[in-house]
């Protein structure tokens, strides 16, 4: 089932846009792009600060100051997971570094890459003389 507060903002953001496309059929095509692309963060915005509790979405935020392309990845799956019902209630800050964990163990299998610093040492022959 689906939140009845997440339903009721949906609904509004899809009113909005839908105005916006209606009011604006004789305008500037940028513009509306503009408008479009502005509505649509909002949304993003709105059903982010009802999915996060206020840590997450601190912490939510200082990712994107740092990584802003992990941050809209993160941004896209919790809205994902609450568009299907995947989501039962507010997501916590822990919550939020499981899910971050669990995106870098993902993107580090698809990737390759271990997480692990190797250090290689060149080994030391036999011929090799030190005098001390």
């Amino acid at each position: 089932m689906e939140d009845p507060e997440l339903a009721a903002i949906r609904a509004a953001r899809l009113g909005q846009l839908q105005q916006a496309g209606n009011g604006g059929a004789g305008g500037q095509g940028s513009g509306e792009d503009e408008g479009k692309k502005a509505a649509e963060e909002q949304m993003r915005r709105d059903l982010l600060a009802t999915v996060l509790d206020h840590a997450a979405r601190e912490r939510l935020s200082r990712i994107a100051l740092v990584s802003p392309d992990r941050a809209r990845q993160i941004e896209g799956i919790l809205l994902r997971m609450a568009q299907t019902g995947q989501l039962r209630g507010r997501v916590s800050e822990a919550q939020l570094i499981e899910l971050l964990e669990q995106a870098e163990d993902a993107q580090s299998k698809a990737s390759g890459k271990k997480g692990a610093i190797v250090y290689r040492r060149k080994g030391l022959d036999d011929d090799d003389d030190f005098d001390i």
